[in-house]
Formats: structure tokens, sequence, C-alpha cells
């Protein structure tokens, strides 16, 4: 068997895997319509830990204290903040008495650790449901806290939302940004409709005070830096606990990252905490990325040596029509539709990135959330 024949056989087997997981994100989260769920206003304690944040606090606040929500309070965790954070902190909780302040000095023992800040946040509370979003993040309506709360019941302790990123005219980097993020909430909200949920973002994420010291909180993975949202929603979500929410006014939506240093930092914290999830989801995820670099780098190569080009072609344009129609519906239903057409464009960059990052991380790891 010729080489270019081996070449052809790997590109159809990976093809092959590509399709099932885009058939699979499309009939479990592409074709599920999101549900506005009102019921009874349970009391909620909105957590929002900050470092360094004043300008955002002053900013952002405002919008979070406006929701249409009847009872809920915000505990705000200064974690060792070198900026005005805690004195913006404070000047909101003398104006709002739903406001509690947490401030965390500097701790040798958990340095640089935003779990432990969480957690002593997560004490303070007085309520049993809890929310938690970013201080760089705005509500998308007045409506965020009730819809996110309407998806608590008996079964569920835990609910995913969409943490969107705000978009910017003219910057591919804006685009790489969204598409990435649209296809990080097309897996998790797959895999948990699927009942294997991995992972939620903590710009948008809900679960039970009980359900958090049940399983000792961030024990299990405090040593770790990041993962105070995936790592913890990977050990305690199982396939009946956990709710998606994806109603346009359940939208949180951060400002992103302005340069390509910047995010790439960001994103060497995020992909750290991958190797720790638990092994189903491992091999899962990292089926995918493989197969979405393998289908680039066979698709480029047979291209180019002209090995039955117009099966090549047949197969690349099978599998892009696929990806384009389950990444395509699920950025109509997240408002990223401007990302449709480029998509096939921003994998290519995406993979590319995820490749250098994961090298990087092998070589030094991320020490600090911020």
């Amino acid at each position: 068997m010729t080489l270019p024949l081996i070449l052809f056989y790997a590109f159809i087997a990976v093809v092959s895997i590509q399709i099932i997981y885009y058939l699979s994100f499309l009939f479990s989260f592409g074709i599920k319509r999101a549900e506005t769920r009102f019921k009874k206003e349970v009391p909620i304690s909105l957590i929002i830990c900050a470092k360094n944040e004043a300008e955002n606090l002053r900013k952002n606040l405002p919008s979070i204290l406006n929701q249409a929500y009847s009872n809920f309070e915000i505990v705000l965790v200064n974690d060792s903040s070198f900026d005005d954070t805690l004195d913006v902190m404070k000047d909101f909780s003398s104006k709002h008495n739903n406001i509690k302040v947490v401030d965390v000095k500097v701790s040798e023992a958990f340095w640089g650790n935003k779990k432990y800040a969480l957690t002593l946040g997560i004490k303070a509370s007085k309520h049993d449901f809890l929310v938690f979003t970013d201080a760089d993040c705005v509500p998308n309506s007045e409506q965020w806290l009730a819809h996110l709360s309407g998806n608590f019941s008996n079964e569920k302790s835990i609910v995913l939302g969409y943490g969107a990123y705000a978009k910017k005219k003219f910057s591919f980097l804006n685009k790489l940004i969204r598409f990435e993020t649209v296809m990080t909430a097309l897996q998790y909200f797959s895999y948990a409709q699927l009942g294997i949920t991995y992972m939620g973002v903590g710009r948008n994420l809900a679960y039970r005070k009980e359900l958090f010291f049940n399983n000792s909180g961030f024990n299990n993975h405090m040593a770790i830096k990041s993962g105070d949202d995936d790592l913890f929603i990977n050990e305690v979500a199982n396939a009946s606990n956990t709710a998606l929410c994806f109603t346009t006014e359940s939208f949180t939506v951060s400002e992103p990252k302005s340069s390509f240093k910047a995010w790439t930092l960001q994103k060497r914290r995020h992909i750290s905490t991958a190797s720790f999830y638990k092994l189903k989801h491992k091999l899962l995820l990292g089926l995918f990325y493989a197969t979405q670099l393998l289908f680039w780098m066979l698709a480029i190569s047979l291209l180019i040596i002209g090995f039955t080009w117009y099966w090549v072609v047949a197969f690349i344009s099978l599998r892009f029509i696929i990806q384009w129609l389950s990444f395509g519906i699920t950025a109509k239903k997240l408002e990223e539709t401007d990302l449709i057409i480029l998509a096939p464009i921003l994998e290519l960059f995406l993979i590319s990135l995820q490749l250098s990052i994961f090298i990087a991380n092998l070589i030094s790891k991320p020490k600090h959330w911020k």
C-alpha cells in the first residue's frame, strides 16, 4: 500500500470521526430550543470575585443592581487588589444594603489563588442558591437572574449559562475570540445535553451552596490556580443534576482581550486545567481536537500531492457542510451569526494557536489567575 493511499484512508477516518462529532452536537444541542422558565423567585447570592477591577466594578455593578429580581444579595470579594477595588466595593456597599464585601488579604499559602478567595465569598453568602459572574461582565437583560434561577429544581442543582464577548468592528482577534467562545459553548452545552457534563464558565454559572460543601468545595484541586469553574463542574456534575440556560436574556457580555498576547495568556490558563478533567472527558475532547488538526494536515497534504483530489474535495465539502450546520445553528442561537461564513478560516487559526499553547504549557505552566 502506497503512502498516498494510507494518507487517504486516514483522511476518510478523520472526516468520519469529525462528522460523528458535529452530528452529535447538532442533534443534542443544535436542535434544542431555548426555554424560558419563570418560577417562584428563590433567594440568590450573587458572587463576584475581583482582583484589580475598580473601573469594571464602577461600570458594571449598576446593571447588576438593576436586576428585576426580588430577593438577591451581592457578595463582592476583593482578592488582594492593589488598586481602588476595595474602596469601590465599600462605596457601593454603603449605598445598597444588599451588598456584602469580603476583603481577602494576601496569604502566603494561597497567594494568587482565586479559589481561596471564592471559598471565603461562598462562606460569607447567606443563601443556598449561588450565581457567579466576573467584574468585567454585564448582564444582557434585567431578567438575567430570573432566567438562570428558573432552571433550579429538586433535581437540577447546577445551571450552565453562556458568557459572550462584546463585538468589536474590524478586529480579526475579536472574531477569533468569539468563535472560540461559541465552539466551547457548543461543546459544553452538547456534552451536558448528552448527560456527560464536563465544564461551565465562571462568567455565567450557578449552583447550590449545598452541592459545593457536600463535595468539599475546591479542596481536591485547590493547588491548581485555574479551574474554579470547569474543574469544579467536571467533578460534581452528573447526567441528572445539570440544567442549560441559553435564552438571550440570560447571557452575560464581557470585554474581550485587545491583544493576542493577553488572550493567549488567558487561554494558557484555561487549557492548563483540561489535563485534570475526568478521563472520559479528556479522551472525548482530545479526540475532537486531534481530528480537527489532522483534518487540515491531511486535507492540505492530499491536495498538494493531487491524490484523488476530487474525492478529497468531496470529503472536505461534506465535513464543512455538516460543521456549518452545527456551528451555524448554534451561532444563531448565541447571536454570533457574523462568524458563520468565516468558520473554516477561524477554525484553522484557532487549532494552530491551541497547538502552540499546548506546547508552551508543556514547557512552563501558567501560575496565577490574574
